[in-house]
């Protein structure tokens, strides 16, 4: 089994993240983050399979991002954060780079996939975040690392998930909707 049956990951405090991130971080209303991301997940895929399908292409600007688009970046940065935690956990000092998120966007080709293979990649990821974060320790959850000017704990890491998760689910709710 590779789960710390007992560990209880609760919010960060302040000086485990720069203060960019507290604009994400800060607003998570779970208390202990293996619940929260899996509470979350739950209640976001059921949003998200609710969302009508004529509002998945739709921009509230010509050049915002399209609700796939804006998805597949949720999966993305979760996909990063989850790299950048585990080599956090493993003690890697390597000072990691950032990416370009609008890149990533439009090399992603959202627009052109469907949105069942979009959500199945995000019920994919989650589980593999869940798994990831369980697999770490008290000791590996404090541990820091730093990617471009921004250092933070793992645990930090993980609740940043949650936050940019929950930044767009509020940004489809009042721009899309």
């Amino acid at each position: 089994m590779i789960s710390h049956p007992n560990l209880i990951f609760a919010k960060p405090a302040p000086d485990e993240y720069p203060e960019w991130f507290a604009a994400e971080i800060e607003p998570v209303h779970y208390p202990e983050l293996l619940s929260g991301l899996e509470d979350s997940f739950q209640k976001t895929i059921t949003f998200l399979r609710a969302l009508p399908e004529e509002k998945l292409l739709y921009r509230y600007q010509p050049e915002k991002w399209t609700i796939l688009e804006m998805w597949q970046h949720v999966i993305d940065v979760e996909r990063v954060l989850c790299y950048r935690a585990l080599r956090y956990a493993r003690q890697d000092v390597t000072v990691l780079h950032g990416f370009d998120e609008k890149s990533y966007a439009v090399h992603s080709k959202a627009n052109q996939r469907s949105w069942d293979s979009i959500l199945e990649e995000y019920s994919a990821q989650r589980s593999a975040t869940i798994l990831l974060f369980k697999s770490f320790d008290a000791e590996m959850a404090m541990s820091r690392g730093t990617a471009g000017r921004s250092q933070l704990t793992v645990r930090a890491v993980g609740y940043l998930v949650l936050g940019h998760e929950m930044h767009h689910l509020e940004i489809i709710g009042e721009r899309y909707l």
